[in-house]
């Protein structure tokens, strides 16, 4: 009887220790996610600067990729417990931003010149290249989502789990329309 106690405590630890490290994990890519997204939000004042340098470009459509970089830098979601609508009111505020810059992206070609001046190319490619980052950041981020609420909900660790608190994490989801082919824009 002793020895089945010792070895039930050794499982406690080691799966306690388990979940800590798995959460740990689905932390630190979670801040990876914010960081990235973090980084498309400060590439807008350039952008903002070398739309406005073009007088006849449309303020409308720049105040709104302006007022949904400040919805989407003012949503701040701890990971430790973060909830399905904590990830959804998230991915609506970066949804949001993405169509104003997918929007203000089609306006702008409409201006050659504009189109054509380096400092829009410069912001074009470092864009492409960030959401690419933010696209393996999500699924960096689900891919330890999954492992540690695959952990935490197998048996038996499901029970040390619950009694210890851990709780599911959720998704990154696809955004509603991901289905249709994305608009792209070249130089």
């Amino acid at each position: 009887l002793s020895s089945s106690s010792a070895a039930s405590d050794v499982y406690k630890r080691h799966g306690y220790n388990n979940f800590v490290g798995k959460e740990q994990t689905v932390n630190t890519k979670w801040s990876n996610v914010e960081t990235v997204y973090q980084k498309r939000a400060n590439l807008i004042p350039n952008l903002e600067r070398t739309v406005k340098s073009y007088s006849k470009f449309e303020q409308e459509t720049l105040t709104k990729v302006i007022e949904a970089r400040s919805k989407a830098t003012s949503v701040n979601i701890d990971p430790t417990n973060m909830t399905e609508a904590d990830m959804a009111k998230f991915q609506a505020a970066q949804g949001e931003l993405s169509g104003a810059l997918s929007r203000l992206m089609a306006v702008v070609e409409q201006y050659p010149n504009l189109k054509a001046d380096q400092q829009y190319i410069n912001f074009q490619r470092e864009y492409t290249a960030i959401e690419n980052s933010i696209r393996a950041e999500t699924v960096n981020y689900n891919e330890a989502a999954q492992d540690y609420n695959t952990t935490i909900k197998t048996f038996p660790n499901n029970i040390l789990a619950n009694f210890t608190n851990f709780k599911e994490k959720p998704y990154f989801k696809a955004a509603a329309g991901a289905e249709r082919a994305p608009e792209v824009f070249t130089n």
